[in-house]
């Protein structure tokens, strides 16, 4: 008895591996995503390390990195329109090529004489690649896996995502120590050639007939996407989902901050800065691992409120700590709020729309997901210029915590959204009350 209640109890909690032994397709496709992500990860560091190698020009860094953001919203949002209208599998193979084809261009300007275009250029391209390539993947979801096991499904997707943030850079450092920035690319090459294999073992994920009752099959193009636009209008959980995500990444993330505060506040260097970056990636890991959970929350809309309330709260805490350990255990804290919201949020929107919508959807959230940090480092630079780096850090926290109140309270529609299952498992429970006869 003593060894059943602690196994009992940990298959409660640890990651919930059930998606992976049900369905076969869905295991090709987590293969590709995770061998497809540790070379993305690769990249994202090589690229800035030689653009600065060249130029030795940190604004050029950052003007590399802003250069990738529209394409990546564009792409999103475009590409959501694409995921409704066609085969989701084949427009992974297309885009696993052509990602395959942009790190080659990479691996090619470093083998003959790097110039500095190809890198704007390639990484710009991938950029709005990856929001088709997300969007395509977490809207199979549900036919791959079923609706009960979607919040299973999101959470190994982001074990996934957090492990290759984590180790990717570290393999990136070695590797750029070792065997060099072409290296890099090459054997990113490789890990989108090796996607591509996964995702042809699967069967085909043909186009949804329509996106609901009534209307016409989705066709690419903008008009399209201000369909999907439109169906956000109307839905508040969705709205919720989009906003409550913007709160806490424009206003409580100080990541913009922290060489800064790694000098003035921590009294380290490099290490230390390097060690405020990773602790909030090892608090998601730990939250992803640890999802077994999940899938018996009810009022998912209220646990992503949670989520970012105990966020706000890390972070604005994390703004008057003094003491380094103290910091990255309120960093990690952060982390694994920040996951837990990651999980629900996508959940509660590919169970808002028909099959037909559930790309555009997806898009919108990518673009989200993508521009809300790039904003927040705005937000955290602009206020810590004028009024100082902690009050940047604690006032973000307190309006992170302020934001998600007033949400609750504006969006009551997100605050009260049930998981689907649990509503579909009530009426089916009343149904049988009153058809059956009592015994």
């Amino acid at each position: 008895m003593s060894r059943f209640v602690p196994r009992k109890l940990a298959g409660r909690i640890i990651l919930d591996l059930t998606p992976l032994r049900r369905s076969r397709d869905y295991r090709a496709l987590v293969t590709g995503l995770g061998v497809s992500m540790l070379g993305t990860q690769l990249t994202t560091v090589a690229v800035p390390f030689q653009v600065y190698a060249i130029t030795r020009s940190s604004l050029d860094v950052g003007l590399v990195s802003l250069a990738q953001l529209f394409p990546l919203i564009i792409g999103s949002l475009l590409g959501g329109s694409l995921v409704d209208a066609m085969d989701r599998r084949k427009l992974l193979l297309i885009v696993e090529a052509l990602g395959a084809l942009c790190s080659a261009g990479l691996a090619l300007n470093a083998d003959f004489g790097p110039a500095l275009w190809p890198l704007f250029l390639f990484p710009a391209a991938a950029a709005s690649l990856s929001g088709m390539d997300s969007s395509a993947r977490n809207s199979m979801l549900p036919g791959l896996v079923g609706l009960e096991l979607l919040p299973a499904s999101n959470a190994i997707f982001q074990s996934l995502f957090q492990t290759g943030a984590i180790v990717g850079p570290a393999v990136a450092g070695l590797l750029l120590a070792g065997a060099g920035v072409h290296a890099i690319y090459w054997i990113d090459v490789v890990s989108f050639l090796v996607a591509m294999s996964s995702v042809l073992t699967m069967s085909p994920q043909p186009a949804p007939a329509a996106a609901g009752p009534g209307t016409a099959p989705a066709r690419p193009g903008w008009r399209s996407t201000m369909e999907g636009l439109r169906f956000v209008r109307g839905s508040q959980p969705v709205q919720g989902a989009y906003l409550i995500d913007i709160n806490a990444m424009v206003f409580g993330m100080p990541r913009a901050l922290f060489p800064a505060l790694a000098a003035t506040v921590f009294g380290g260097g490099a290490t230390t800065v390097g060690l405020l970056y990773a602790a909030p990636g090892a608090g998601a890991l730990i939250g992803a691992l640890t999802t077994g959970w999940v899938g018996r929350v009810q009022r998912q809309g209220r646990a992503v409120i949670c989520a970012v309330l105990v966020w706000g709260l890390a972070i604005t805490c994390f703004g008057l700590a003094h003491w380094l350990p103290l910091a990255l255990v309120l960093l990690a804290v952060a982390g694994w709020a920040d996951v837990l919201s990651a999980v629900f949020r996508n959940t509660i929107i590919q169970f808002a729309g028909p099959d037909g919508m559930r790309g555009r959807l997806m898009g919108v959230q990518v673009a989200v997901v993508a521009g809300g940090p790039r904003i927040g480092d705005l937000e955290a630079g602009v206020v810590a210029t004028a009024f100082g780096d902690t009050v940047s850090v604690v006032s973000g926290g307190l309006a992170c915590i302020a934001g998600a109140l007033l949400l609750a309270r504006a969006r009551p529609g997100f605050t009260r959204q049930r998981s689907v299952l649990h509503e579909r498992a009530e009426e089916a429970l009343a149904t049988d009350d009153v058809g059956l006869p009592a015994e």
